[in-house]
């Protein structure tokens, strides 16, 4: 059927006006949209990873995880050779024991010689007596000697037992005085053996942790990833033999344009979509501001002090906490598209957080 000529001659009018108003409510939407939203698509879940390594060095006798099986902190999960440090272990409580016989030994001495020198003591006041008497008898001798009632010969005789007397003194006190001294030889050999027990003792304590270390336990809880340890396998200190990956506590690194943070505050709502959960829109929140760009901590930095610099838009690496179903559902690694609804509500924004980020530090000193 032929169009009427006056409708044909107005036909492409007609089309003109639903084409520009098609782009004008496109325009007011695509404005609208850009007004609430601020979206990327380099966003990546990431998850803070724990790389488990042996502590000490042997060969692996029992490997009790499976790969992506999942553990919990302290869960045992490999098992090395422990009869190195078994022995070890015998041997330093063996040393310990005999130091501790040392220190006991030392102790029956010092006890032994405080009677000795009780003994010492005795003697000397026994020497002390027999002295003063000597001399009493000395002296009255002496007076009987002058009244002519004693010969001297006898007077010759009790001065040289009164000599005798004295030395017998002397030689009391020197004994005590040695014997004083030996205890206080005594005394600091114990404390060189109290020393000995405690060296003794953490040489126990040492050989105890390398036994324990034998044993080998999760540090976090979380799934096992990238597991290289087998039955026979001599691990070193350092050394990857799996990691664990907290799947619960997972977060997207969203990289916004320089021109995009701005709008940016903390702790507003962020729409998640993964290419892996299609039709899924997962929740998270603004967590928190990187302290740099990306660049910055790349390992080959970029240098623009050169004389043919570019400019090129840099961009900011932005923590998104997610919550319990987002965390649980994304796996690290995975990339992900992220919008932040800008009319949610927000804390600081990303200079207010800089700036708070410098007077917290500057407090803190």
């Amino acid at each position: 059927m032929a169009l009427n000529p006056v409708l044909k001659k107005r036909l492409p009018l007609i089309i003109g006006g639903v084409v520009a108003v098609a782009l004008v409510v496109g325009g007011v939407v695509w404005w609208q949209g850009k007004q609430r939203w601020e979206s990327t698509e380099n966003a990546f879940v990431q998850a803070d990873t724990t790389a488990v390594s042996p502590q000490i060095d042997g060969y692996v006798v029992e490997v009790l995880v499976a790969d992506n099986q999942r553990v919990e902190a302290g869960q045992v999960m490999v098992r090395l050779d422990d009869a190195d440090a078994k022995a070890n272990l015998a041997q330093a409580e063996a040393n310990l024991a005999a130091v501790q016989a040392g220190v006991q030994n030392v102790d029956a001495r010092a006890v032994q010689e405080q009677a000795v020198i009780a003994s010492r003591a005795a003697a000397v006041t026994q020497a002390q007596a027999q002295a003063d008497l000597a001399r009493e008898q000395v002296d009255r001798y002496g007076k009987l000697a002058e009244q002519g009632w004693v010969s001297q010969q006898r007077i010759q005789t009790e001065r040289a037992g009164a000599r005798t007397a004295q030395a017998s003194v002397a030689e009391a006190q020197a004994a005590l005085v040695a014997e004083q001294r030996a205890a206080g030889v005594l005394g600091s050999t114990r404390s060189q053996s109290v020393a000995s027990v405690e060296q003794a003792l953490a040489a126990v304590e040492q050989a105890r942790v390398a036994l324990e270390r034998t044993v080998i336990r999760a540090p976090v809880s979380g799934v096992v990833g990238a597991r290289g340890v087998r039955v026979g396998q001599y691990v070193r200190p350092g050394g990857q033999i799996l990691s664990i990956v907290p799947l619960g506590d997972s977060y997207v690194v969203a990289n916004f344009k320089e021109t995009q943070v701005d709008r940016l505050r903390i702790g507003q709502t962020v729409e998640i979509k993964a290419d892996a959960f299609p039709g899924e829109h997962l929740i998270g929140r603004i967590d928190s501001f990187a302290p740099a760009t990306g660049s910055e901590f790349a390992l080959i930095p970029v240098e623009n002090d050169t004389g043919n610099f570019t400019k090129i838009t840099q961009r900011i690496p932005v923590r998104i906490r997610l919550d319990r179903t987002a965390g649980a559902a994304l796996r690290p690694g995975l990339s992900v598209e992220v919008k932040v609804d800008l009319k949610s509500e927000g804390g600081l924004t990303f200079a207010q957080a800089a700036t708070g980020q410098v007077q917290t530090a500057s407090t803190g000193r």
